[in-house]
């Protein structure tokens, strides 16, 4: 049966582990070519290898490296139809445990994989949908983080927000010119980022880490309505209700849950409450 994704040309960046591997996965699942990216060229090989797709191996955040990979996948696709720009990372333990002090190379490293690589590919990407008149999706990977706020990571947090926001931007500004724009926010998912994260793995995990298929899942099921925001943990929605409804009083839950956290005390704090 023919889906919304069938014979769809795809790019999938960060596509050899976790979420990436996953989308690109349901992708080649549901009829689509898929062009596998990832900094990793031995994990890239092995994803286009499982899913019959084209591995693009290279570091999409680089406007270089953007260029190449919209590039690469135009000549093994003949067009993109899909884009998800899903590549991210988190500022790990180099950081150090007050990230207010994590070093400019850090924020700089994130900026430009979290946020700068979606505009770079957005600018290549959005002018070709334009011109011939098809339109295209671009599907952002960003995280509850954007909508909400991390605790204890803050290059995580503010790129993850602008990564949210530049999202939203791209489809008030070219939504009504056939470009379809979608922010996927989970929560807690099981991929190696979560495993890293020491202490805040309980919290992240508070409302259940998805698996990343259930993630991917959540994003095809988004297609038909076409939704803007992909909340792979319902719950998300009524924590940025309450967040938008009464900030101070979020911010305060979230204090509160960050002195428990600080004084080493298990966390049954319900965040979208902001109790």
């Amino acid at each position: 049966m023919a889906t919304a994704l069938a014979d769809a040309g795809a790019v999938v960046t960060g596509a050899g582990h976790g979420i990436g591997r996953a989308l690109a996965r349901r992708l080649a699942a549901e009829g689509a070519r898929v062009v596998v990216n990832d900094l990793d060229a031995a994990a890239a090989e092995a994803v286009a290898a499982e899913v019959g797709g084209t591995a693009a191996p290279g570091d999409c955040a680089t406007a270089a490296g953007a260029r190449d990979l919209v590039e690469q996948a135009t000549a093994a696709l003949g067009r993109v139809d899909v884009f998800c720009a899903n590549a991210g990372i988190d500022a790990g333990p180099e950081s150090g445990p007050d990230t207010l002090q994590a070093p400019d190379e850090v924020w700089d490293r994130m900026l430009g994989v979290n946020v700068l690589a979606h505009v770079r590919a957005a600018r290549e990407l959005v002018p070709r949908w334009l011109e011939d008149g098809r339109g295209g999706r671009f599907v952002v990977t960003a995280s509850a983080a954007g909508l909400l706020t991390m605790i204890g990571s803050a290059p995580y947090s503010v790129t993850k927000h602008a990564a949210v926001g530049f999202a939203e931007w791209l489809s008030v500004t070219y939504g009504a010119r056939g470009v379809t724009v979608q922010a996927i926010c989970p929560q807690g998912v099981q991929t190696r980022m979560l495993e890293q994260s020491g202490d805040l793995a309980q919290l992240l995990s508070r409302d259940s880490a998805l698996t990343p298929e259930a993630v991917a899942q959540a994003w095809v099921d988004s297609l038909a309505d076409d939704r803007f925001l992909v909340l792979p943990h319902p719950e998300v929605a009524g924590y940025y209700a309450a967040r938008a409804t009464d900030t101070d009083r979020w911010l305060a839950g979230m204090r509160r849950l960050q002195a428990k956290i600080d004084a080493g005390v298990d966390t049954g704090i319900d965040t979208g409450a902001g109790a």
